[in-house]
């Protein structure tokens, strides 16, 4: 059996399938919304992530699983979303800033009156909006008292909500390449952090996740933080290219 964790902007849903793909266990929790200024969105990282190992609890009872009984665990996730926690404790070292917060459009019109869309574009696919995370990142390392030097010496570990789930679970700062693509700062033709962006918005590449393909082993998950159950985590893509896929939209042309 697989679990599959749908880690979404107002809630996060598990779902148990068997060995015939059939859903045979759900849950489901809403998600806290704050709104600490117009235009700000921000989520708690620490209710994300127990809210999370809730579902996963009652979807696992509902469809009778005991430890050792799953073969392996996916999640699908909201995209572009912030964390930043210290790597050493798990601890969030702020809110979570949405994809929806709009508090880095002026930063986002300033580059591109300095003339960088074009670079932007070029490396990711992307137009330079608030939309994305890199600006959310830069303003974390600007307002966060104490962050960018953490950043810089590796006490702080920026990731997507992927990200924050697979560390908690696994212990690994990882993320796949479906929402690496979404920060503004991943080469979509090289499939890597991509040095001028980086330094564009000043991020330390020692903060972010490794990048891998969506389907890969991305570790072994910790019996203690799922439940008793220790099993691989072998599929991780951002919630559009997940729903993309799994409406068998894989030739060029199809859509959803």
């Amino acid at each position: 059996m697989i679990l599959a964790i749908d880690q979404g902007t107002t809630g996060t849903r598990c779902l148990v399938f068997d060995e015939q793909a059939e859903p045979i266990g759900s849950a489901y929790r809403e998600l806290s919304q704050h709104f600490p200024r117009p235009g700000w969105v921000e989520h708690d990282p620490l209710e994300i992530w127990e809210g999370t190992v809730a579902v996963a609890g009652e979807a696992l009872a509902d469809a009778g699983v005991r430890p050792g009984d799953l073969s392996a665990l996916g999640i699908t996730n909201q995209r572009e979303t912030v964390c930043v926690w210290d790597p050493a404790s798990g601890e969030p070292l702020h809110r979570a800033i949405v994809w929806q917060d709009r508090r880095t459009a002026e930063r986002c019109a300033e580059l591109r009156e300095q003339g960088h869309e074009e670079l932007v574009r070029a490396r990711t696919g992307l137009v330079l909006d608030p939309y994305f995370s890199a600006t959310k990142i830069e303003w974390l390392l600007e307002h966060v008292e104490g962050l960018r030097e953490r950043a810089q010496s590796g006490r702080a570990a920026f990731g997507t909500i992927d990200s924050w789930l697979i560390f908690k679970l696994t212990g690994e700062h990882l993320t796949d390449a479906t929402n690496a693509s979404r920060t503004l700062l991943y080469d979509i033709a090289a499939g890597r952090w991509d040095p001028e962006l980086l330094e564009l918005f000043g991020v330390p590449e020692r903060a972010l996740p490794r990048v891998l393909s969506s389907a890969e082993r991305f570790g072994q998950t910790r019996p203690e933080a799922l439940h008793g159950h220790s099993l691989a985590l072998c599929g991780v893509a951002g919630d559009q290219q997940a729903a993309l896929f799994g409406h068998a939209c894989v030739d060029p042309g199809t859509g959803k």
